[in-house]
Order: C-alpha cells, then sequence, then structure tokens
C-alpha cells in the first residue's frame, strides 16, 4: 500500500516538476521535449478515460479513484485507524480489481495489438469486393428478417477470430445470398452458430461466441444478441443480428447494440465502417467514368 501511496506522490511530483520546467528559458530540444512529455500523459489519460467510458468498468474506476482520494486525505490528516483499515482493505481489494476489470484489460491489449501492431500488415479491403459482399449481405439480412429466421453473422476486422472458427465449421465459400439464407434456415446443422466473414468471403458457420456478463440488457435480448455483444466487447468484430421471434436487425459494435435497423440503414452503416467515405467516394468516381467510357465506346460502334 505504501508503496502505490509513493508512487501516487512520485507521479505528481513528477507533472508539476515538467510543468515547471515548461519555460522559454530552457533551450528549445528541452522545452520540446517538456511539451511532448505533458501531451503524451495527456493523450494516455484520454484514451484511458475514452476506452473504458462505455463499459462497466467506469463506474468501478470511479469508485476506486473516491477510494484513493479518500486514502489520501485520511494519510494527510493522519487518521491512523481509517488509514490502517483503508490499507488494508485495499490490498485485499487490489487483486479483486484486477479480477473484475480482467475483461476490459483483455479488451485493451487486444486492441492495442490489432489497431496499432497488425494493422499495417493486414491486407486492405478491395472496395468492390468489399461492397459486393455488404449488399449480399445485407439483402440476405433482410430475407431473413421477412421471414423471422434467427442469424448471427460476424464480419472479422483486424481481430483475428481463429479461437471461434475453430468451434465451427470452415466453409471457404463466396458470399451467396442463398447460402447464407440456407446457413441458418431453421432446421440446417448450423443454424443456431455464428457465421463469420473473413476477407469477403464465408469463411466458416455454426461457429460458438462468448456470452456477455452485463446485467444492464433489456430481457428482449435472447442468447444470439447476447453472443453478439460478448464477441464485440472483446475484438473490432462487427455483428449482425437478426431476431428469430420478432425479426429486427440488430448491428453489434464495441459492445454497443443498435436495433431496429433497415436493409438499407444496415448497408449505409456496413459501407462507412468497412469501405470509409473516401474509398467510397473513389469507388463510386471509378464505376462513373468506367460507365462513360464504356458508353462512348458503344455509341462509337453504334455509328
Amino acid at each position: 500500500m505504501e508503496a502505490v501511496m509513493e508512487w501516487l506522490r512520485e507521479f505528481a511530483k513528477n507533472i508539476l516538476r515538467t510543468l515547471s520546467l515548461l519555460t522559454f528559458r530552457d533551450s528549445f530540444i528541452e522545452s520540446l521535449v517538456n511539451i511532448i512529455d505533458i501531451l503524451f500523459v495527456a493523450v494516455l489519460f484520454y484514451y484511458v478515460f475514452k476506452f473504458i467510458r462505455s463499459r462497466r468498468a467506469f463506474k468501478l474506476a470511479i469508485g476506486v479513484a473516491v477510494f484513493l482520494l479518500i486514502l489520501a486525505v485520511t494519510q494527510m490528516l493522519e487518521m491512523h485507524a481509517a488509514q490502517f483499515l483503508l490499507a488494508n482493505v485495499f490490498q485485499i481489494g487490489l487483486v479483486t480489481v484486477i479480477v473484475v476489470f480482467q475483461p476490459e484489460l483483455r479488451s485493451a491489449l487486444e486492441v492495442i495489438g490489432g489497431e496499432t501492431v497488425m494493422a499495417p500488415f493486414k491486407r486492405s479491403r478491395d472496395v468492390s469486393e468489399t461492397t459486393a459482399m455488404i449488399d449480399v449481405v445485407a439483402d440476405a439480412v433482410s430475407d431473413l428478417s421477412d421471414s423471422k429466421t434467427g442469424a448471427l453473422i460476424v464480419i472479422e476486422r483486424t481481430t483475428l477470430l481463429g479461437d471461434h472458427i475453430i468451434t465451427g465449421t470452415v466453409i471457404n465459400a463466396d458470399v451467396e445470398k442463398e447460402l447464407i439464407k440456407n446457413i441458418f434456415f431453421n432446421k440446417a446443422p448450423m443454424h443456431d452458430g455464428a457465421m463469420i466473414i473473413r476477407g469477403n468471403r464465408i469463411h466458416a458457420a455454426g461457429c460458438l461466441l462468448p456470452l456477455t456478463t452485463r446485467t444492464d440488457l433489456i430481457k428482449d435480448l435472447g442468447m444470439r444478441h447476447r453472443a453478439a455483444i460478448g464477441l464485440s466487447e472483446n475484438s473490432d468484430a462487427i455483428v449482425i443480428v437478426c431476431s428469430e421471434e420478432t425479426g429486427i436487425i440488430s448491428y453489434v459494435e464495441n459492445g454497443e447494440i443498435s436495433r431496429n435497423f433497415t436493409p438499407t440503414m444496415l448497408k449505409a452503416q456496413l459501407r462507412s465502417k468497412l469501405v470509409g467515405d473516401e474509398d467510397e467516394k473513389k469507388h463510386t468516381l471509378r464505376r462513373t467514368v468506367r460507365n462513360v467510357t464504356d458508353r462512348i465506346k458503344t455509341d462509337r460502334k453504334e455509328r
């Protein structure tokens, strides 16, 4: 406990020391290093706050911060009995906090490894192939919604889902509407599991996904929705859910679920996330130029 408080005191001292050194009397290099130091700490705290803000760990983080504040006050006022009690509680609770924050710590490390380290080595998506895949998936989900057929479709991004793929059956097929509908046909052997799309292809089906442990979800959400949220909490995958009872289409990303999507809304959302506005504009421009060129060639042939 003393080591933790000593670390906090040293951290505060270093921040104050850095601020005090930030003067124009210093050399340009020293001032630049101090500015970078402060910006780095500020950005680090910002991204930590942003990461846990929308998660249940946010309330736990606030509780830990309040506890440390009370502990610091008891030390300043030399309240020995309260300090002894809180210090012992903190020593026991430190391990508990690590266990409680385990999903968030794992998710944070996966995000860092997936988006900052592996992202440069990931093959960029072909815009036309991705757009075609999105259209087929949205059309298939629309038909599944009309027939109230349950479906769970995962689109893999930077976080590899090999641990979940091995629980299902590898298909490695083109994304076809009829194939998707057949996979989720209620008498098909793999209809209860998830279908995983990797590299614009149906890579596997009948896969098992981890269920979320959140308790603040509405009672209408079944196992498919809880599995979708559970996977999105530990990866950057996009998950699409079609309810078997109501036919409602849901979009799940980063542990958050959005319901009542129409096929048009789903296409727009997927294009925004997987293709991007700039790539979509470039693709549209190339398609327009190609259409104009084809029209000119046709006119010349007719003449």
